[in-house]
């Protein structure tokens, strides 16, 4: 963890001081540690962010999108992503633990579904986050 150093904290509450035109700089400075010490231990962040980092990967999108269309086997992914078998199970599995999309056995294949109302549940909540005073 990197903290900021005197010096520079120094700068900090004389520029905000500035901006905000507090009284006292301490005060006023500590309380906005405090706000930063909330968000990075908020539990909406934190789901939030694991949402947006399963999205921010090439692959798992398009399976996403394959997964839009209709329920697919890990054949049928291998052949829309052009990637291996363990490869598309990685990303799955990804997919799986953020309760996104849905495996089951037909035969001796696994076939995938998009779970549409977590997905949207996510996204929403994102969503009314921004939206939120």
């Amino acid at each position: 963890m990197i903290f900021i150093n005197i010096s520079r904290q120094k700068q900090i509450k004389t520029m905000i001081c500035s901006i905000e035109k507090c009284k006292d700089s301490n005060d006023f400075f500590n309380n906005l540690r405090e706000l930063g010490n909330n968000l990075k231990n908020n539990e909406v962040i934190k789901k939030q962010l694991k949402f947006l980092n399963i999205l921010a990967n090439q692959e798992r999108l398009m399976i996403i999108y394959a997964l839009k269309e209709k329920d697919r086997c890990v054949c049928e992914l291998e052949a829309i992503l052009d990637k291996s078998q363990p490869s598309i199970s990685h990303h799955l599995k990804k997919l799986e633990e953020a309760d996104l999309i849905k495996g089951w056995k037909k035969r001796k294949f696994t076939y995938y579904k998009l779970d549409k109302k977590v997905f949207k549940y996510v996204l929403n909540d994102c969503i009314a986050y921004l939206d939120s005073d």
